[in-house]
C-alpha cells in the first residue's frame, strides 16, 4: 500500500530541524475550517502532515485502513461496535460511523449515542502505528482516543496503550500506558500535551521489546523503556469516541480519522 502523498524534502529538513528544538507546535500548512453539520461532505484535501514513519523511515506500510470507499466502515478490516457505551453509560452504535470523501467520522449525539471499532488487522506483539486524527470543537463530555487494546480482550495486567486521547480539558491531548489494573497513579506512564485537536495531526506509537514511544507528528513525547510496563499479549488498533456525561447537556460533538497505518 502506497502512502497519499509523499514528503517533500524540504518539509522533512524543517521537521529534523524542529526534533532537534523539540518543538511540539508544528502543524501541516492546510485549512483549519471544521464542517458543523455535514462532516462528511468537506473536500479533504489537506497534506498528510510530517509523519513518524517518513521521518524515522518506517518502511512500507503493512495494514491499516486508507477510508478510501464510501459508507460504513469495511467490515473486512474493522469490527464496529454495537452495545453499552464506556462504563456502561450512553450506546455505542453503528450508525455512528460513516466512511465518505476519504475519511471515517463517528458522532456522538446529545443523548450518548457514540461509536467505537477495533482493527481485525495487525492483531500483533510489537509494532508501529500511526493515525491521522482531528475532532470538532468538542463537547469535553466526548473523549476521542486512539488506542491499543488487548487481542481477545485478555491481558493479565489489564495493558492498554492510549496513544492519543483527549479528555475534559479539550486543550490538552494525553499519552496513557497502563500496565496494572488497580493501584496508585504510578499504575499507568503519562504524558500529556497542549494541542488544537480540531486541526489534523498525526499521533504515531512504537512498540518493541525495549520500550513504547510515542509521537505528534513526527516530534517524540513519549517513552517508557521500563519492560516490566509492556503489555504481555497482542494488541490491535480500536477508535473510540466515548461519552463520559455529567447530568448537564451534552453538545454533538464527532472526530475524524484519515487514515490508519501499520508497519512491521
Amino acid at each position: 500500500m502506497l502512502l497519499k502523498r509523499k514528503l517533500p524534502a524540504a518539509a522533512i529538513a524543517a521537521a529534523v530541524l524542529t526534533l532537534a528544538v523539540g518543538n511540539l507546535t508544528v502543524r501541516p500548512t492546510e485549512p483549519a475550517q471544521i464542517p458543523a453539520l455535514h462532516p462528511e461532505l468537506a473536500v479533504i484535501a489537506a497534506p498528510n502532515g510530517l509523519q513518524a514513519a517518513v521521518l524515522r523511515g518506517w518502511g512500507p506500510v503493512v495494514a491499516g485502513d486508507e477510508f478510501s470507499y464510501t459508507g460504513a466502515p469495511n467490515p473486512r478490516k474493522w469490527k464496529v461496535y454495537d452495545g453499552a457505551g464506556h462504563a456502561g453509560k450512553g450506546i455505542r452504535s453503528p450508525k455512528a460511523w460513516k466512511v465518505a470523501n476519504g475519511v471515517a467520522t463517528v458522532s456522538g449525539t446529545a443523548y450518548g449515542t457514540t461509536g467505537g471499532m477495533g482493527a481485525k488487522f495487525a492483531l500483533q506483539k510489537y509494532g508501529r502505528w500511526e493515525t491521522r486524527m482531528r475532532t470538532s470543537v468538542r463537547d469535553p463530555k466526548y473523549h476521542p482516543v486512539l488506542l491499543l487494546w488487548p487481542n481477545g480482550n485478555t491481558s493479565p495486567n489489564c495493558a492498554e496503550v492510549d496513544y492519543a486521547e483527549s479528555l475534559t480539558d479539550t486543550t490538552l491531548i494525553k499519552f496513557a500506558l497502563h500496565y496494572a489494573c488497580a493501584g496508585p497513579r504510578s499504575y499507568q506512564t503519562r504524558a500529556e500535551r497542549k494541542i488544537d485537536t480540531t486541526q489534523w495531526h498525526n499521533y504515531a506509537v512504537q512498540w518493541t521489546p525495549t520500550g513504547i514511544t510515542g509521537y505528534i507528528d513526527g516530534a517524540l513525547w513519549f517513552t517508557d523503556t521500563n519492560r516490566a510496563h509492556l503489555p504481555p499479549v497482542g494488541m490491535h488498533q480500536t477508535l473510540q469516541l466515548d461519552w463520559f456525561p455529567t447530568g448537564k447537556p451534552t453538545k454533538p460533538s464527532w472526530m475524524q480519522v484519515d487514515w490508519v497505518r501499520v508497519y512491521r
